[in-house]
This record gives C-alpha cells, sequence and structure tokens, in this order.
C-alpha cells in the first residue's frame, strides 16, 4: 500500500475521532446550557443575579443600621456608667441609749465608684444628716466604719 493510502487512512481515523470528540462536547455544552438556565431561573422565574443584588442591598441597610444602633447603644451606655446605679444602705445604732437601729448610711454610687455617702445620726434630741463626696471608692473626708462598709458593699455591685 501506498503512502499516500496511509495518509489518507490516518487522516480519516483522526477526522472521525474529532467528529466524536465534537459530538460529545457539544452535548456536554447543552447540558450545562440547561442547567444555567435552571440555576438563572430556579426560583419562581426570578433571576438570581436579581436576588442577590437586592440581598445585597439589604445586606447594606442592615449594615448601616448596625452602625446607627452601635452609635446609640454607645451613648446609652456612657450615660449608664455616669449614672448612680450602686445603692447600699446600713442601719446601726449610733448610741447605746437609743433603742433602736435609727440611723444609717446610704452610698449612691455610679460604676466608677464615684458619688456620695449619705449618713445619718440619730439620737434622743435630733438627727443629723451628713453628705461626703467619693470618688473612686474614696473620700477626702473621715469616714465611719459604716460609711466604708457601706460603700465597700455598693462597689461590688455588678458592672457593665
Amino acid at each position: 500500500m501506498p503512502l499516500h493510502w496511509w495518509a489518507i487512512t490516518v487522516l480519516a481515523i483522526l477526522l472521525l475521532i474529532s467528529l466524536i470528540a465534537t459530538f460529545a462536547l457539544l452535548r456536554r455544552m447543552r447540558r450545562f446550557e440547561a442547567s444555567y438556565v435552571s440555576l438563572q431561573t430556579f426560583m419562581s422565574g426570578l433571576q438570581l443575579e436579581t436576588l442577590l443584588q437586592d440581598n445585597i442591598e439589604r445586606v447594606a441597610k442592615q449594615e448601616q443600621k448596625q452602625e446607627e444602633y452601635d452609635a446609640r447603644l454607645n451613648s446609652v451606655e456612657k450615660k449608664l456608667r455616669a449614672s448612680v446605679d450602686h445603692v447600699e444602705l446600713i442601719r446601726f445604732r449610733a448610741f447605746e441609749n437609743v433603742g433602736s437601729d435609727l440611723s444609717f448610711a446610704v452610698a449612691l454610687l455610679n460604676q466608677e465608684g464615684n458619688g456620695v455617702v449619705l449618713s445619718s445620726i440619730h439620737n434622743r434630741e435630733e438627727a443629723r444628716v451628713y453628705a461626703k463626696p467619693v470618688n473612686f471608692g474614696q473620700s477626702t473626708y473621715s469616714l465611719t466604719g459604716e460609711e466604708k462598709e457601706v460603700i465597700a458593699k455598693a462597689m461590688n455591685g455588678e458592672k457593665i
């Protein structure tokens, strides 16, 4: 068999292989196209791109709202830390000749231990009330044992 017949045979085989590969690829392409179309219209005929864009817009709005809420919450927490939220009261007998625990010490403190301690000393003839400022759980004025105790109890409250 001459050489040109061998070349024609080889070319025919290669052509047959390429036709088979082309039909196989065409079949795969049609299946891919059908899958793509079903993916694009998978929910009640809506396009996937439209759904994704709507979700992106919703997430952006939620992030903006979250930032607003964080700013509001920070200002509320700042006010809360400065407001009086640790209150303790101790009643005691200041003098032996007074029949009951009519004297008291009350601490009104914020989160940082700043505020005031009020004391009332009661005896048979009169009652006196004293107010002493408190900064970080300490006062520049001398404190009685009851005042120190009520400040310590107020400082043990829960903090944010």
